[in-house]
């Protein structure tokens, strides 16, 4: 499109380029954000960056087009391959058609621009294809058409991809496409879905030497082949929109997601209890049934910190209403649920009835702060309350609007907000592309504004929270975008009771990790269909190491509280929600860390060793932290697992057998049991077991030193509010050598423990 390179300037930390083909003189930037960043983009709609992602000062520069503070730009010079920009860690070579090739701080080639057509690899039999979908078959994508606006970007042999959210499929995404259009499927997922219910389009490339990031910050729809089309490329694109693309880099993955998240926002630490156990169910349909779930974790002596109220509490699935006619009391269940321990999160859905005189109604209306036809009207759809309107979250007035609703939650007694069917998902039909929405300042199309509309509601939410409450706020989300993690926990939405959804889980959320969102789980037992004692027993040794831990399934499927399968399955839940409690304060520690390194709490290994060969494609273990490797039971019938442990010693938590690492072996694995090891001079701090986490969380530490030698950081603060931002909060680090373990004060700003217990690995002693 641009052909030969003409000239450059420079503005700032802006570099422009003029071509000798082109809509406009200067129009191609190349920006530099930081010393691992740059952004790359054509300004295709007049309109500059529309960044929702990027928040705060930075994109407040950003969408100004005024980015002086954090840009490094060290020089800017002529070369015979092109303009070359340096920063101290990347370089960039921007050659003819706008090509650019980016370099590390070795001078290592990190991404080289793909300079070919789009082509598709071997033949194509157009004739079978027409046959194949005459007779009903899907057939995907035999055009190599291009879109308005597409990268291609070369792939070497052995580079593995990784990120973009919860897609369906497996860990390495090498060789998969996929659209970013947030939509609710409720059938089960297989590998071969394109979109699920988020949108997040960042992508990890790893490769034999060094790793980079790709975040394409267009959120109309867009599309990634990931050498599926080609290997000798990879593409995204978008038939709309701006091409607006940050290259971030890193000394290793880690530092490619830190970069991230530094561009796009961290998470927040949740309250304490938030990583409890969480019972659900779509179908307890009345104020005695939901009493009973509370009874029941009491009388199996299972501890509980969270009941889940879905749509049925609410007076004809009205938002912020409460059903008085099943329901009763709620603000009198609630709180007895608190003398309990135990609170109350509440579902939200955005969708508000059509319904004189319904005060939600009547003041959206009033506002203005619906979706509106291109005629002015605004537009109804039907969700679950019949026909129905949806705010206008892009509106900055209609999500301040939005946040005071939640009053009404947190005058029942609610802790916590879960956002669901906010794709925004419809039973008539998907919203007309058309139908119009705000951008914070100008109107824009639902085709503009789907894939953000579920970050949005979160920000709504998040936001009225923060300021009535004055606690941190637990909202979790179906739906979400790039950035969401400032705002929202998530879960991968509507799963299935089926093998094949245990398996994918571990990738869902360790990709979902990699891509920002640290705080994500899955409904554990599946969502749909029908779970089985030993799927359920299986799933929840996934779920308890699960940064969101909770059982939650559909009306009209099999009831799956931890008691409806049995003594054996019912003792075995017990078993790993008693370990989820007494790791609590661990778990806690990698909350502290996400929010100040944009690591997540649950890694695939790779992030740890991404040298090792062994664990690129590993889908069935995961890393909680960077000193405790799981290696769940994920197939039906299995009581071995076969166990790859990469280099270093490791103890199994079990057993206490010690073991080399950088070897496979099979692991006995009964149905009780899912293999856990540690890694040598790990130090892991416990709690002892407790119901709820309110039962006296400063009394005891205890802290597992396991042999060897290391160090280890340990975090302490009130669990509930702010007060950290401040300083009230301690901070320890534990040295651990040989069997000697000695604790420092690094901050203390918070009451100490009563005591702290040091064990010499209890799961070692109490083997031998």
């Amino acid at each position: 499109m641009f052909k030969k390179l003409q000239e450059y300037r420079v503005e700032g930390q802006k570099v422009y380029f003029r071509y000798e083909e082109g809509s406009e003189a200067f129009k191609p930037c190349v920006e530099v954000i930081s010393d691992n960043i740059f952004n790359v983009f054509i300004d295709y709609t007049g309109s500059g960056h529309r960044t929702r992602a990027i928040e705060g000062e930075l994109g407040k520069r950003l969408n100004d087009g005024h980015n002086e503070e954090n840009g490094k730009l060290e020089s800017v010079s002529w070369d015979e391959a092109g303009v070359v920009i340096r920063t101290s860690q990347l370089t960039a070579i921007v050659g003819d058609d706008f090509k650019i090739d980016f370099y590390g701080s070795n001078g290592e080639p990190l991404s080289l621009a793909y300079r070919g057509g789009r082509r598709r690899n071997g033949q194509i039999n157009e004739a079978a294809l027409e046959l194949l979908a005459k007779e009903g078959h899907a057939v995907a994508g035999k055009s190599t058409e291009d879109y308005a606006l597409q990268e291609l970007r070369a792939l070497e042999p052995s580079d593995c991809i990784y990120g973009l959210g919860d897609k369906t499929g497996v860990l390495n995404k090498r060789y998969y496409e996929y659209e970013m259009w947030n939509s609710d499927f409720p059938e089960p997922h297989e590998d071969n879905f394109k979109s699920l219910y988020k949108s997040i389009p960042f992508m990890l490339v790893l490769k034999k030497k060094g790793a980079y990031g790709i975040f394409f910050d267009n959120h109309n729809r867009t599309y990634f082949d990931l050498g599926k089309e080609c290997d000798d490329y990879y593409l995204f694109g978008a038939d709309t929109g701006n091409l607006d693309y940050y290259f971030i880099g890193g000394a290793g993955l880690k530092d490619v997601v830190s970069n991230y998240t530094w561009l796009t926002g961290r998470a927040p630490m949740q309250q304490l209890w938030t990583l409890g156990f969480h019972q659900s169910r779509w179908g307890y349909e009345s104020e005695r049934e939901i009493r009973g779930i509370a009874e029941g974790m009491k009388k199996h002596n299972l501890p509980c910190d969270c009941i889940h109220f879905d749509i049925d509490y609410m007076d004809h699935y009205k938002v912020f209403t409460w059903n008085q006619e099943t329901y009763e009391d709620g603000a009198k269940v609630i709180s007895d649920f608190k003398d309990m321990g135990i609170k109350a999160v509440a579902i939200i859905d955005p969708g508000v009835k059509v319904e004189k005189d319904y005060y939600v109604y009547e003041e959206g209306m009033q506002g203005g702060y619906f979706a509106k036809t291109p005629e002015g009207e605004v537009y109804v759809n039907e969700v679950w309350p019949g026909d129905a309107v949806y705010p206008d979250f892009g509106n900055p007035d209609a999500r301040k609007w939005w946040g005071e609703k939640q009053k009404f939650l947190i005058d029942m007694g609610v802790s916590g907000v879960w956002n669901d069917m906010n794709e925004p998902a419809s039973f008539r039909g998907p919203l007309p592309d058309d139908v119009v929405f705000t951008d914070e300042d100008r109107p824009a199309p639902h085709s503009e504004m789907h894939n953000i509309y579920g970050h949005n509601m979160a920000k709504a939410t998040y936001e009225g929270w923060k300021k009535l409450s004055g606690k941190r706020p637990f909202v979790i989300t179906r739906a979400c975008y790039s950035g969401s993690q400032k705002y929202t926990t998530a879960w991968t939405g509507d799963n299935h009771s089926i093998w094949t959804h245990l398996r994918m889980a571990i990738p869902q959320m360790c990709n979902l990790g990699l891509s920002g969102m640290s705080f994500v789980g899955t409904d554990v037992g599946g969502f749909g269909s029908d779970c089985t004692p030993e799927l359920f027993a299986r799933w929840i040794q996934v779920g308890c190491f699960s940064p969101l831990f909770r059982d939650h399934c559909a009306k009209g499927c099999r009831t799956q509280e931890p008691w409806q399968f049995g003594k054996e399955v019912l003792d075995i839940s017990r078993k790993y929600i008693n370990l989820r409690y007494e790791l609590l304060p661990y778990f806690y520690d990698l909350m502290h860390e996400s929010e100040v390194t944009g690591l997540p709490i649950i890694r695939p290994l790779v992030l740890e060793y991404e040298n090792d060969e062994n664990v690129k494609n590993r889908n069935d273990e995961f890393m909680l932290g960077d000193r405790l490797l799981v290696a769940p039971v994920v197939e039906q019938g299995a009581r071995e697992k076969l166990v790859y442990l990469p280099e270093g010693e490791w103890y199994d938590y079990w057993t206490g057998e010690k073991i080399e690492g950088e070897k496979f072996f099979v692991r006995k694995a009964p149905l009780d049991v899912c293999p856990i090891y540690v890694k040598a001079g790990a130090v892991i701090p416990k709690y002892p077991l407790r119901m709820h986490v309110g039962e006296d969380k400063d009394d005891l530490l205890i802290l597992e030193a396991y042999p060897g030698s290391g160090t280890y950081t340990h975090y302490q603060d009130n669990g509930e509010d702010f007060g950290y931002w401040q300083g009230e909060y301690n901070e320890y680090r534990i040295s651990n050598e040989d069997g000697r373990t000695e604790i420092e004060a690094l901050h203390e700003g918070y009451r100490p423990y009563g005591n702290v217990e040091i064990r010499a690995g209890q799961r070692i002693w109490s083997a031998r």
